[in-house]
């Protein structure tokens, strides 16, 4: 049976310990802080883009939107926006806020969309189209 002291650690690794425990606590909360910076900064880009405040700004007709998307996005998202190569898009005004939606239709953020910016209220136009389509 080993006596008290042979069950120890050495002394080296307990005074490592506390100091790499220190470490890790210190880099988490950098990692954490960076990401929060960083979704700020997004959010504010967002906030203050005069092409999302004017297409926000504007009333669109579901009408009008409906004939700019089956001439640029049914090929992919399908006639129906049933999906097809790029996602199913019924109920995506109730996934996505009106800048979202804009930042994607604009950004192409997800390949293999296409960055597509149309004038403001043609993208107005869009939005009505897309909250128009059922869940």
């Amino acid at each position: 049976m080993p006596t008290p002291a042979e069950s120890l650690p050495p002394p080296e690794a307990t005074a490592a310990t506390p100091a790499l425990s220190r470490l890790v606590k210190a880099l988490i909360l950098l990692a954490a802080s960076a990401c929060l910076v960083l979704a700020l900064l997004l959010l504010g880009a967002t906030h203050s883009d005069p092409y999302t405040q004017a297409t926000l700004e504007l009333v669109g007709s579901s009408g009008n939107g409906g004939r700019l998307f089956r001439l640029n996005c049914a090929g992919c998202h399908g006639l129906a926006a049933q999906g097809l190569v790029g996602p199913n898009l019924h109920g995506v005004s109730r996934r996505k806020n009106d800048r979202q939606l804009i930042q994607q239709v604009v950004s192409g953020r997800t390949p293999p969309m296409p960055r597509f910016q149309p004038e403001p209220q043609a993208m107005a136009d869009l939005l009505a189209f897309l909250h128009s389509l059922p869940s």
